[in-house]
């Protein structure tokens, strides 16, 4: 292994609640326009705000190809065909071993393996279909889209809760810039809205509401009157490449990666410690050689829930004095194990567009809650030369991505 090469980022493929395709993303961060909607399942009189992609997807399959994708494979192949060739990489196979693909998710194909329980239990079948299992594996979707792009080195699966698919973009980030890849596929994928899986979440007491005048304005995060997280789906992959390998391809880059910062709480399993956020930010920083001040913007976790925003809160105002914060949340919704992916390609819109994301909503800021809030409106005309991503999932896993302007390449 030898000196750290610099890692851009290629390429981007987005299918969220607040648009497909970069375009779309950036237009709703933009205009602060919400994805969320109201969902409702009568099995168990649940009618729930969630950040909601209203399109289906199965057309853009075979026959043949349907019965191995659940929704979240169908999610992930597509945006990660977005984000190849966003970057000019129609197959990953000239790459040899030296191409990778690293994936979060927290429920994967959830829905066809909660479809089987209740074919097993209901309607007293003895015996699934035959692509069942590899429809309903973690790994599924990572599997599939290596078939399909000739991904031949490492194709790894991470699930820690709302971190997963930070930690897999992370771990790519590493791969490429010690030495061991080129180029990597990294990001996640969730579809987790259906009733039984919603269902785990009530029992939580965590959901917000609907707002009873406009459903879109159900998520809060810092606001003094928020009442719950919103559930999300959706799929964000990047093209993570070494910046030798992006030039010799004469290809553009939104930015540079440039930090990856991961530390657990050790302290419970569903509740935050702001310690583990605050070894967290540190490392990130530290591992990009930047100072707290050298930050210009901060995507927060921030959930909306009563508990989890006060102690995200005091642990950035331990690191940062002044960073502009906000939570696009408010508007996307919270997509677990592909958060950090949303979030991070919001934050790298952020540095590459010249922008402040805004808070949603965000119309009582939470004493407990008190930073450097950009609310309401986004900020436009900015320079952002570095900024990070924060998220924190059930278990105590915390991840920290940092992405930086000056790439030293043509900007897309």
């Amino acid at each position: 292994m030898g000196a750290r090469r610099e890692v851009v980022i290629t390429g981007l493929g987005v299918l969220s609640p607040i648009g497909i395709g970069v375009p779309q993303l950036h237009e709703h961060l933009r205009e602060n326009r919400s994805g969320i909607r109201v969902w409702e399942a009568p099995e168990f009189g649940m009618r729930l705000p969630v950040g909601l992609i209203e399109r289906d997807f199965s057309g853009e399959f075979t026959k043949l190809e349907l019965p191995y994708l659940d929704r979240c494979s169908q999610l992930a192949v597509l945006a990660a065909k977005q984000a190849a060739e966003d970057a000019g990489i129609s197959q990953f196979d000239s790459f040899g071993q030296r191409a990778g693909l690293y994936f979060g998710s927290v429920g994967g194909g959830v829905k066809v393996e909660h479809e089987w329980v209740e074919e097993f239990h209901v309607r007293r079948k003895r015996a699934a279909k035959p692509y069942t299992i590899m429809a309903c594996m973690l790994n599924s979707a990572p599997a599939h889209i290596s078939i399909r792009q000739q991904i031949l080195g490492p194709v790894m699966t991470h699930s820690s809760a709302c971190t997963s698919s930070g930690a897999a973009i992370g771990d790519a980030f590493r791969a490429i810039r010690d030495g061991y890849l080129d180029v990597a596929l990294a990001g996640g994928a969730e579809a987790c809205l259906i009733p039984t899986f919603v269902a785990l979440w009530t029992s939580l007491r965590a959901l917000a509401d609907p707002d009873p005048f406009a459903v879109e304005r159900s998520c809060r995060p810092f606001d003094r009157k928020r009442s719950g997280l919103v559930l999300g789906e959706g799929a964000v992959f990047f093209v993570l490449e070494a910046k030798e390998s992006a030039q010799r391809r004469g290809a553009e880059a939104y930015a540079r990666m440039s930090g990856y910062g991961v530390a657990s709480d050790g302290y419970h399993i569903g509740s935050p410690k702001s310690e583990g956020q605050i070894a967290t930010l540190r490392a990130a920083l530290q591992d990009a050689g930047l100072q707290a001040a050298d930050i210009d913007y901060l995507n927060a976790h921030a959930t909306a829930t009563p508990g989890g925003d006060p102690v995200e809160a005091r642990a950035i105002a331990a690191v940062f004095e002044n960073v502009p914060v906000s939570s696009t949340k408010a508007i996307h919704g919270h997509l677990l194990g592909a958060a950090s992916a949303l979030e991070l390609a919001v934050t790298m819109l952020a540095v590459n567009r010249s922008f402040l994301p805004a808070t949603a909503h965000l119309d009582e800021i939470d004493p407990a809650c008190a930073l450097n809030h950009v609310a309401r409106t986004p900020v436009f005309g900015r320079s952002v030369r570095n900024a990070m991503s924060l998220s924190a999932g059930f278990g105590g896993t915390n991840v920290a991505l940092v992405v930086s302007s000056d790439s030293g390449m043509p900007a897309k």
